[in-house]
């Protein structure tokens, strides 16, 4: 079997006016064409005609798209708090005023000799006794401006 025809209908696309476009959408999705622009309905229908003509995706990849889209829209919902977090088990070193001090990344916050801190910044606060922005101070973070 020669792809030539396909081929032939694909390119067609780019020329053919938007009123044929939105044919061939009913055509092939039997609904009417969304309210998109021209490149979307061209690579939508190229798409959909080649889909056709070889088969669409198989069952693993679906499956695995599902799981892929699960996935992003349960860390899309996190806050960016979380997501700047290290891994839990993580070690972060910082030397102050000739002490090596060491935290540990919990699931649930962080450990500083012994204790439960919920953030960088409380235990950045007790190492130096004022504030401090945590990620800045372990080195995770840089501020300089581009002048």
């Amino acid at each position: 079997m020669t792809d030539e025809p396909l081929l032939a209908r694909l390119a067609a696309l780019k020329t053919a006016p938007t009123p044929d476009l939105k044919a061939q959408w009913r055509d092939l999705f039997e609904s009417e064409p969304p309210p998109f622009n021209r490149t979307f309905l061209e690579s939508r229908l190229a798409y959909r005609i080649q889909e056709l003509a070889y088969g669409g995706l198989a069952a693993t990849t679906i499956a695995r798209l599902e799981n892929m889209a699960e996935d992003f829209a349960t860390t899309k919902g996190r806050r960016k708090r979380d997501q700047d977090r290290p891994i839990a088990g993580t070690r972060l070193v910082r030397e102050w005023k000739g002490v090596e001090h060491c935290v540990t990344v919990r699931e649930d916050g962080f450990e500083y000799q012994g204790r439960p801190y919920q953030s960088l910044s409380a235990v950045a606060r007790a190492i130096t006794g004022t504030r401090w922005n945590g990620h800045l101070f372990f080195g995770m973070k840089n501020y300089r401006t581009k002048a």
